[in-house]
């Protein structure tokens, strides 16, 4: 769906809501919209297939009575408590990939933390360019804009505020408890139930915007075999169904605090928190795969720009900016 048309649609859903106790004519939401009244109700019969109740009327109108598990802006407006993250709000139903579409709205000129989210992605993706499973309204996927007074180098910073925003958010909403394996992968019961993919147009020594995205599996029931015994879900970890929104609302908090505590005070406050919710911080042994080589050592900490710090058999140290990194009892 077009992006125009999908803000309509978001629109209309937020007619519905503010009139849900009475009926409102097609002619009087299609004034409002400038859209046929053929639109509006191609839009009935696709809200429906989402599983929303609307009741139909002919000669009279339309009324919401019930409305599932969906990311509606209206519903995560009403609770938000941020100053910046997520005052912009962009939802969709399908999208190939919201970092796509963050991108988009980036170039655009759309203000740092706008949001992004999506019931569902048919090109989601992570790091190193894998895929990203992102099966239909059981998940949270959604991207953040961000323009950041940094100097490109200094990017992995973002990165592992948003992994301990993420691990803060699922253990103060589900009770569940998490780990970080470096940079961003959250991990509860030793599955990874989150993942994050930070992307950025930039200069030589200045980022122009930041892209980042992530996903989070919340009510996943069951994965693809290829993902089985490495992903897991909120719900298979924890034995119950939680509020994607309330998950949501959580994260955008922590994430804030986490970023305007990293421009104000700089790095180490970030690395801190981060070594403190990471048992692969120090003393584990790894294979990373830097792509032209491959290592073999352990873990001693984190460099003062995110990089992990990894001592090799030899004593010497490499700091570690970018890789594939494996616990080394998996690949035993």
């Amino acid at each position: 769906m077009p992006q125009e048309e999908a803000r309509k649609l978001d629109r209309f859903i937020q007619l519905l809501l503010a009139n849900a106790t009475v009926f409102v004519s097609g002619e009087k939401l299609a004034e409002a919209l400038k859209v046929s009244r053929m639109t509006i109700c191609n839009w009935v019969h696709h809200l429906q297939k989402q599983e929303m109740v609307i009741e139909i009327k002919p000669k009279i109108g339309y009324r919401l009575t019930q409305v599932p598990d969906l990311l509606l802006p209206q519903l995560i407006r009403r609770e938000l408590r941020t100053k910046v993250l997520g005052k912009s709000l962009y939802h969709y139903f399908q999208v190939e990939s919201t970092n796509d579409v963050a991108h988009q709205l980036a170039q655009q000129g759309v203000a740092e933390g706008g949001l992004i989210v999506a019931e569902e992605q048919t090109q989601g993706r992570g790091r190193l360019g894998r895929d990203w499973y992102s099966e239909r309204r059981v998940g949270i996927y959604l991207s953040l804009i961000l323009r950041p007074i940094l100097k490109p180098r200094h990017a992995t910073i973002i990165n592992l505020a948003a992994a301990v925003a993420v691990s803060q958010a699922i253990e103060s909403t589900c009770s569940l408890s998490t780990d970080i394996k470096w940079p961003n992968d959250v991990l509860v019961n030793n599955k990874k139930c989150s993942g994050i993919l930070t992307e950025m147009s930039a200069d030589l020594d200045q980022i122009k915007y930041m892209i980042v995205g992530i996903g989070i599996n919340v009510n996943h029931q069951s994965f693809p075999k290829s993902l089985q015994g490495r992903a897991s879900s909120l719900f298979l970890e924890g034995g119950r169904r939680f509020s994607r929104i309330e998950i949501i609302l959580a994260l955008l908090r922590c994430f804030e605090d986490l970023y305007l505590e990293l421009q104000k005070q700089g790095n180490d406050a970030i690395l801190e928190r981060w070594i403190r919710r990471s048992s692969f911080a120090r003393g584990k042994e790894v294979s990373v795969d830097l792509g032209d080589k491959k290592i073999h050592g352990t873990t001693i900490g984190l460099g003062k720009e995110g990089t992990l710090r990894v001592k090799l058999s030899g004593g010497q140290i490499e700091d570690i900016m970018s890789g594939d990194v494996v616990i080394w009892d998996s690949v035993k």
